[in-house]
């Protein structure tokens, strides 16, 4: 909460009444010559204070006119209650009585407001410890934050301002509120709507009468800033849908007696529906009618809209700016026929100048450097103004994922009209997170993961991490970090070292689970290095190498794929190539663009020979500016090269978070008996993957019901399909298993969280079903 800055005029007012009030005394005085100053009252402020505010000096002659502005001067400071001018003799004395000084400020009682942010907000105004205090700056801001009160629909809330006067000439200030319950809106009517019913406006509303959610989202409390946002919705409804003509008369807000109640009466005049007749252009539009036409919105024929006339003037101002014509004017001018309901539009075009970009400034960027942002940029200084590579530059810093918001404002040189400053404004977001990982299987029970991730390191853009799990079965220390400007020319740059070992997820003796501290496991560690060249703005390709060893050490029920491996250091040489390409408009929450990713590793080298390739493919589309359709897939294949097979360590795992939820983790494909010998039957087996995998995943994401438009609080439904194949056996549509189930994503104050719940929709009686999933993690 903000107190206004004009409340410090309150000290002008004090002053000018104390100075009525003493400039008696000075102006009493006779004119003399000042042999000496003296300062009398002073506890706190410095004499040289006082002296070098007065216009008197040692040797001048005192008059009434220096006395009355010694006096203004003094009160000027804001340091003194009481301020008189005396003389003793042929000196001059400045009798002043301080002010008390502030030693604490104190609320009590305020829940509906961050105690730090008042008084952080006091001390904008003055009132912070250690200043004077000044009781007319306290009054109004007890009135101020009564009002904020009443902006939060509290109208009973009670606001007191203690003063207790201490020790030293010192106060203490309290205030105490007592908030009450808020008002809440208990009906909303529009008046005057025909065309649609009231129901239907009012879900276009933000505040509403109230409903289960509304604890979290307080849509019943009234905020004049939500009703004016609200009356501007309702407008946009009815100005897209042909109502050229719709108003908004009036509006009464009325507050039941008890203050616990608000009614809200909306007053409406619809007027005619409209049709577009026709849509001409006129102006220069640089020898390029055609392509401008292409980006005409307004179709004939269809009802008026003023969302599509503002896009389309939008479009041409933004086509003229990949042309250099920064300070184009596209206006669409209304024709209206209301005889016939009738409307066509002029679209007269005014390219003005062509501009050059002088400078790029950064602002917001308390932590990122310069360089980070700049960087990415596409558009260059003392280069011709490029809108299209403008919003280039844009997207490629919003999808650095540093930042929440990303905002370009281009502003005009004085005395240059052929030139424009590019302003690039970012609001940074914590890029340093610590996260939990938690699932709860049958077989696992419940699992953890730990993890330690700066994105943005020391505000370098570099990205440093460190997973560890600590799954009973499966234990990973990965230390990461990629440098994406290891040159100059955008070539990335990063570096893995991993440690890894791993059990069985599950594991079955006669159709029965068992446990035992004797099983099997995996050892693998290894170290890569990977370089990303770009070779566009949208796609990179990938390379590097990699050296990993592989161990596995025997141990009860031990699957008998394993068996080869068992006793040998298993390493490998892998090479990398991969290819990836990002079109989305946002990497943190993507709501329209294209994510591919492929790669492939080739082992020639070692003990193990193999190839390993994967490719990922994840496209979002946008229902409407609320809900998104979001569909992934992934394709896996490895094989054997050398006449070997491909190593079983080496295999895709499906089913769980990241894959088809519903199933226990990686317990989808096929499985292997454990190896007792041939005289030693074995019937327990453990999941060991697949050579093949195949996985999609299709999500609708909208807001939580009875939440707006509040991205913060989503859910979404999902279907999963898929499973993983031997490196020999085909990819039967049969044998895919698929889940169903709903989810719920919260930012919450502890840190995104994910919830979902899945149940298999395809199964068989063998599968493991993993039905209830949650991750959670915190931001510093």
């Amino acid at each position: 909460m903000k107190l206004p800055v004009q409340y410090l005029g309150a000290r002008t007012v004090v002053a000018a009444a104390a100075l009525l009030t003493v400039a008696q005394m000075a102006w009493a005085l006779e004119p003399f010559k000042v042999q000496d100053i003296r300062v009398e009252g002073l506890q706190r402020v410095e004499a040289g204070t006082v002296f070098a505010s007065i216009p008197v000096r040692v040797g001048d002659e005192y008059d009434d006119e220096k006395g009355t502005a010694a006096i203004r001067a003094l009160f000027a400071l804001g340091l003194f209650k009481d301020v008189r001018l005396e003389a003793n003799g042929d000196v001059l004395v400045v009798v002043v009585e301080e002010r008390p000084t502030i030693a604490n400020v104190e609320f009590v009682g305020t829940k509906e407001f961050d105690k730090k942010a008042l008084q952080q907000s006091m001390r904008d105004v003055g009132l912070a410890e250690g200043r004077p205090f000044d009781k007319a700056l306290a009054d109004r801001a007890e009135q101020e934050l009564k009002r904020q009160y009443i902006s939060r629909s509290l109208y009973g809330a009670e606001v007191v301002v203690t003063v207790t006067p201490i020790e030293r000439n010192r106060v203490n200030l309290t205030f105490s509120v007592v908030e009450g319950k808020a008002a809440k809106i208990n009906e909303i009517r529009i008046v005057g709507a025909n065309a649609f019913s009231e129901s239907t406006l009012k879900k276009q509303m933000d505040q509403d009468t109230g409903g289960w959610m509304s604890w979290y989202t307080k849509s019943n409390r009234y905020a004049r800033s939500k009703l004016n946002a609200d009356l501007e919705t309702l407008r946009s409804y009815y100005l897209k849908r042909g109502y050229i003509d719709f108003r908004i008369d009036s509006t009464q807000v009325a507050i039941s007696p008890d203050k616990k109640n608000i009614s809200l009466v909306v007053n409406i005049h619809e007027g005619e529906r409209f049709v577009v007749s026709d849509v001409r252009l006129e102006g220069n539009y640089l020898d390029r009618e055609d392509e401008f036409k292409s980006l005409v919105k307004i179709k004939p024929g269809q009802p008026y809209n003023a969302e599509l006339v503002t896009d389309t003037t939008k479009a041409f101002a933004d086509h003229f700016g990949n042309f250099g014509f920064a300070f184009a004017r596209v206006e669409a001018v209304p024709e209206i026929d209301r005889e016939n309901n009738r409307v066509s539009f002029v679209l007269q075009a005014e390219p003005s100048r062509r501009a050059y970009v002088r400078r790029i400034q950064v602002a917001g960027n308390e932590r990122t450097r310069d360089e980070v942002i700049r960087r990415e940029f596409r558009q260059y200084e003392s280069s011709w103004y490029d809108g299209e590579k403008i919003k280039l530059s844009r997207d490629r810093i919003d999808r650095l994922g540093f930042f929440t918001e990303v905002d370009m404002d281009t502003q005009e040189v004085p005395g240059s009209p052929d030139q424009v400053d590019l302003v690039t404004t970012v609001k940074e977001k914590p890029t340093g997170s610590v996260t939990l990982g938690a699932g709860f299987s049958s077989a696992e029970k419940v699992t953890l993961s730990f993890g330690i991730k700066q994105e943005n390191a020391f505000g370098s853009g570099n990205y440093l991490g460190i997973d560890v799990n600590t799954g009973k079965y499966n234990r990973t220390l990965v230390v990461s970090t990629t440098d994406p400007y290891f040159t100059q020319d955008g070539v990335s740059r990063t570096i893995d070292l991993y440690y890894r070992t791993s059990r069985p997820y599950s594991y079955v003796v006669d159709d029965t689970e068992v446990g035992t501290s004797d099983m099997y496991k995996i050892l693998s560690k290894g170290a890569s290095i990977r370089f990303g060249v770009p070779f566009s703005e949208l796609d990179t390709v990938y390379f590097g190498a990699g050296v990993e060893q592989t161990s596995i050490k025997s141990g009860q029920y031990m699957p008998l794929y394993f068996t080869p491996y068992v006793g040998k250091s298993n390493t490998a040489i892998p090479l990398t190539l991969g290819w990836g390409r990002d079109s989305r408009d946002s990497a943190l929450a993507p709501n329209e663009g294209r994510y591919q990713r492929l790669n492939a590793d080739w082992s020639m080298a070692g003990d193990l020979k193999y190839i390993k390739a994967n490719y990922q493919f994840q496209q979002y589309i946008p229902i409407t500016k609320a809900i998104t359709f979001a569909f992934n897939t992934e394709i896996g294949w490895g094989k054997g090269l050398g006449g070997k097979e491909f190593p079983v360590f080496k295999n895709f795992y499906a089913g769980g978070l990241g894959s088809v939820r519903g199933f226990d983790q990686g317990s989808l494909g096929p499985r292997s008996y454990c190896y007792q010998g041939e005289a030693t039957p074995c019937t327990s087996y453990s999941f060991v993957g697949g050579a093949k995998m195949a996985v999609m995943n299709f999500e609708l994401i909208a807001p939580f019901p009875g939440n707006g438009n509040d991205k913060t609080l989503r859910w979404f439904t999902f279907f999963d399909v898929g499973n993983v194949f031997g490196e020999n056996d085909p990819i039967r549509t049969n044998e895919l298993r698929a889940s169903a189930g709903i989810g719920l994503s919260w930012i919450s104050p502890l840190g995104p969280l994910r919830l979902a719940w899945a149940t298999p929709v395809r199964k068989k009686p063998q599968d493991k079903l993993q039905k209830i999933q949650f991750q959670i993690g915190t931001s510093f």
